[in-house]
C-alpha cells in the first residue's frame, strides 16, 4: 500500500492514493455513511476522510492490513457486542483487508452517531435559552 505523501485536500482525492481493491471498499464504506447520515458534511481531518453533522460523526482510513473506523468511544461502546469480532480500541475498529466489510453494522453505527450529535446540539440549545 502506498505511503501517504501528499496531504489530500477531498475525500476523493483520499480515496485514489490507494489500489483499486481498496479504493472499492473506501467508496463503498463512503456511500454506506452518506446514505447513513444523508446531512453530513464530508472534510478532511487528521488526513482521514471525516463525516460532520452537529460536530465530528465518524472517520475512516486504509491502512496496510486493515480499514480503521472512527466513530469515537460511544459508538464503539454502544455497539460493543457487534463488534466484538473485531479488533477495537477506546474509539475506533479495525476491519482488517481481505475480509467481508460489516456495512450495515457501520450503517447502524453512523445512525447512531447521527443521534447522538443531535441530542448533545439540542440541549447545547436549550441551555442558551
Amino acid at each position: 500500500m502506498k505511503q501517504q505523501t501528499i496531504i489530500p485536500k477531498s475525500i476523493d482525492e483520499y480515496i485514489l492514493q490507494y489500489p483499486q481493491e481498496i479504493q472499492e471498499t473506501l467508496k463503498t464504506i463512503r456511500k454506506v455513511i452518506k446514505e447513513s447520515a444523508p446531512n453530513a458534511e464530508e472534510k478532511i481531518s487528521y488526513r482521514m476522510p471525516t463525516f460532520v453533522s452537529n460536530g465530528n460523526l465518524v472517520y475512516f482510513a486504509a491502512f496496510k492490513k486493515h480499514i480503521g473506523f472512527y466513530p469515537t468511544s460511544s459508538g464503539i461502546n454502544a455497539f460493543k457486542e457487534e463488534l466484538s469480532g473485531y479488533k477495537t480500541s477506546k474509539g475506533a475498529v479495525q476491519f482488517p483487508i481481505g475480509k467481508p466489510i460489516p456495512y450495515e453494522l457501520i450503517s447502524k453505527i453512523v445512525k447512531f452517531r447521527v443521534d447522538e450529535n443531535k441530542s448533545k446540539a439540542e440541549g447545547k440549545t436549550k441551555k442558551k435559552e
